[in-house]
């Protein structure tokens, strides 16, 4: 293929060697043929296969003949302009290649100081490197950074969120609302309080019109004396005003805003409203607001009482004891809840 093209290219070369024995006339003339001939052939193929020697052709014709692109048909100067970018990229990349220096990692030390850096996001080069060491691997420190340049510089934040709540459940509580349409096609508003240690439910009620003042008197209700919690979990809701950040501080509570759009952040509460909307609201229709509070207060019963969770290694937020069959003839007998959506199982001896 090389040969064949070369041998194109000198006859090529001999050709325009012709111009210069020949008049202007002649030479203007066939040079108005030729065109013609490009435009007939542009037209029958507007886009015709060039190869890699054909890009030299013109990416060198452009650094010898300033009025190279005034002669160009098949395509864009442009696009000469961006061959010569690509292959000075690539002489680059070819005098940048590696020849030899220190040996590659092997991917399994790779993937360990990536898990050491994920698992401890406040864990630096140097601390990661000590601890290769003490597991016997002989990586150097400077290779350690070079694989952790991809990682954030103070780790990942939602990791360091998911450990804030891990470390202090027993201290953190949670708050949020939720709408109910009612049977006149009105909005309620359900207002709850959770605690993240047990998921016990502190506070629920509803109400047609949120002001601050019934919001501040349902944080009274669910905290009537002195308030065992360090930390309470919000959105940024405008229900959440500065009377009821107030009485918040006053409460001897550091709040903790969740960042916008981010309902993760506060899942303790947004999974709660997800297991009432499932297990009870998605099935009635609420008439009113009293009718709704009924319907919430069996609910929360219920929760507490009976519901398992499995963050809770399948036990309910008021420890259930676990029930062994008295005797063999036992009976198991099931126990309504919540109107009947859900029922408790217990074993009744025979008579």
């Amino acid at each position: 293929m090389l040969k064949g093209w070369l041998l194109a290219f000198i006859l090529a070369l001999f050709s325009a060697l012709r111009v210069f024995w020949c008049s202007r006339s002649a030479t203007a003339l066939e040079v108005l043929a030729l065109r013609q001939q490009l435009a007939v052939f542009k037209r029958k193929r507007p886009r015709p296969a060039l190869r890699a020697w054909d890009r030299v052709f013109w990416t060198s014709l452009r650094r010898l003949w300033p009025r190279w692109s005034e002669v160009l048909v098949l395509v864009q100067p442009e696009t000469v302009v961006a061959w010569h970018r690509a292959g000075f990229r690539r002489y680059w990349r070819w005098r940048s290649r590696r020849r030899g220096g220190r040996p590659r990692i092997d991917s399994e030390t790779q993937a360990l100081i990536r898990r050491l850096a994920r698992e401890n996001p406040a864990w630096g080069a140097p601390r990661i490197h000590g601890e290769l060491l003490k597991l016997g691997l002989a990586v150097s420190e400077r290779s350690v950074a070079r694989y952790l340049r991809s990682r954030e510089r103070r780790g990942d934040p939602k990791q360091r969120w998911l450990a804030f709540l891990q470390n202090h459940r027993e201290a953190i509580c949670a708050m949020d609302f939720f709408t109910v349409p009612a049977l006149t096609f009105q909005l309620l508003y359900g207002m709850f309080v959770i605690e993240h240690g047990r998921r016990r439910i502190l506070h629920c009620n509803v109400t047609r019109h949120p002001t601050a003042d019934w919001v501040v008197q349902q944080l009274r209700e669910a905290f009537p004396e002195a308030c065992p919690y360090r930390y309470v979990i919000l959105d940024r809701d405008t229900k959440w005003d500065d009377d009821v950040m107030a009485f918040l501080q006053a409460a001897g509570l550091q709040v903790k805003h969740t960042s916008v759009r981010s309902p993760w952040q506060n899942g303790v509460a947004e999974r709660w409203v997800g297991s009432c909307r499932r297990e009870m609201l998605d099935h009635v229709i609420a008439v009113n607001e009293d009718h709704l509070r009924h319907l919430l207060r069996a609910y929360v019963h219920y929760y507490h009482q009976d519901r398992t969770h499995d963050s809770l290694a399948q036990d309910a937020p008021q420890a259930r004891p676990v029930e062994h069959k008295p005797a063999a003839n036992a009976a198991l007998v099931s126990l309504p809840r919540v109107g009947g959506l859900h029922h408790r199982y217990a074993w009744r001896a025979a008579a």
